[in-house]
């Protein structure tokens, strides 16, 4: 008999969701950052910030999410703490989503997928952030990819940036980002497999995380934008990746409202409003706990 296939990354996030909050905390290793930790902007600097975050949040947060560029900036000895950074989480048990932003065309997104999201890569996380703007259906190699290795893709589809809306909300009602949802929403309805339909084991709770490898990047502060442009989370059965809570001006209430049709399938993200308080662990922690209380409540499933 066949071995059954492995969770979904939507199903792993869903479940880590339910068990530890709504909360995502992003790597963003922002010059001034560093200096308020009073760390050199070195790669040694960069790699004690990165891993002072992943050894302070271990089972404390559903993901974390490394913003790219930062470790581009310092080259190839930027990257080599990033890969150190997807190592710990995956050794603390963190699920790790790569901001990186990717999206290309033919062999090159192939070669895009692979760095990502392959078993082989030293840089493999548990998800990658993509840009649809060549097409969504140019980003077939990472979402086969990510299929095939129980990894997922979260797709920009209505960002908060203002440039953003020039471009995503043409067309509105049938906009350009309801139409990326609706292309990532269609991959989900094929992704998942039969085998995770029956529970492996004795977990009862297991058929409710059942959720498909692809997600939307949502801005938290576009606010009514996704009702004005047409995007239909309900059909998504995915995950939501929601920047822009905290420093940013979105709160709890506003996610709560916005997001009522995917409770228990957002990950919120927060950067600075976490890392601000750094970097003693302790500070880190408690602010981590009180952004989870205020989400929990409006983020859950019900």
């Amino acid at each position: 008999m066949a071995e059954p296939a492995a969770p979904s990354f939507g199903t792993r996030a869903a479940a880590a969701i339910a068990e530890h909050g709504p909360l995502c905390v992003g790597i963003d290793a922002h010059p001034s950052l560093l200096e308020a930790w009073g760390l050199p902007q070195t790669p040694a600097g960069l790699l004690r910030f990165s891993i002072g975050v992943v050894e302070a949040l271990e089972g404390r947060v559903a993901a974390i999410k490394p913003q790219v560029a930062w470790y581009e900036a310092y080259g190839s000895s930027g990257m080599g703490v990033l890969e150190q950074t997807l190592e710990a989480c995956r050794q603390a048990g963190i699920l790790s989503i790569a901001d990186a932003k990717r999206g290309d065309i033919g062999s090159t997104m192939q070669a895009y997928a692979r760095t990502w999201l392959a078993e082989e890569s030293s840089l493999r996380a548990d998800a990658v952030t993509l840009s649809p703007y060549l097409g969504a259906g140019a980003l077939e190699p990472a979402f086969e990819l990510a299929e095939a290795t129980g990894r997922g893709t979260f797709v920009l589809a209505l960002t908060s940036n203002p440039e953003g809306a020039s471009v995503q909300h043409r067309g509105a009602p049938e906009s350009v980002a309801a139409a990326v949802a609706e292309a990532v929403s269609q991959r989900n309805s094929g992704a998942l497999s039969a085998s995770e339909q029956v529970m492996p084991g004795e977990d009862s709770n297991y058929d409710r995380f059942v959720t498909g490898p692809h997600g939307l990047v949502v801005g938290a502060t576009t606010g009514e934008a996704i009702a004005q442009v047409g995007v239909d989370l309900a059909g998504l059965d995915g995950l939501v990746l929601a920047p822009g809570y905290g420093a940013q001006g979105a709160t709890a209430q506003d996610l709560g409202a916005m997001f009522a049709q995917v409770r228990g399938r957002v990950l919120v993200n927060s950067s600075r409003g976490i890392l601000a308080v750094g970097p003693e662990p302790q500070a880190l922690q408690g602010a981590v706990s009180a952004a989870q209380a205020e989400l929990s409540p409006e983020l859950s499933a019900a």
